[in-house]
């Protein structure tokens, strides 16, 4: 039920964006980069600075990173994300501990789990923004040839 309704509220939406099709596009590519990568307490602020830098559609790129950053891809990306990471960075997985999740203990854990993180979904963004940039302008096309019909 829950990705039904997300999937329809997305359609939704995604059909009653305004502008050419190469803006709205892109513009999801940028939410779909921006919401594969782990940085989500910072999605909407990197949401906001490449939309105005690139100047592209910021809606189109807020349901971009909406769509694909949800509780039911985060914890496949993350986990894909961390593996590739490591397995580039040459390092061996990080045994967490269970037991100690203190400030101090987490922070210091950064190296071993952050940095692999992050260069994981780093190498892992384009290939998902790229996508869809081309399904969606694709997508924008086929819509409007419709709704003209």
């Amino acid at each position: 039920m829950f990705l039904k309704k997300r999937i329809k509220s997305f359609y939704e939406n995604f059909i009653s964006l305004k502008g050419d099709p190469k803006n709205i596009a892109m513009g999801m590519a940028i939410g779909v980069f921006v919401g594969v990568t782990p940085t989500i307490p910072f999605h909407t602020a990197l949401l906001i600075l490449a939309t105005i830098l690139c100047r592209q559609n910021m809606t189109a790129a807020y349901l971009g990173s909406w769509i694909i950053s949800n509780p039911l891809t985060i914890p496949f990306f993350y986990f894909t994300q961390y593996e590739l990471g490591r397995y580039l960075m040459g390092i061996e997985a990080y045994n967490l501990d269970k037991t100690c999740f203190s400030l101090q203990h987490v922070v210091g854990m950064g190296w071993y789990i952050a940095i692999p993180l992050l260069l994981g979904g780093i190498i892992m963004a384009p290939f998902f923004a790229i996508a869809a940039y081309f399904i969606t302008h694709h997508a924008i096309i086929i819509a409007r040839k419709k709704y003209k019909s």
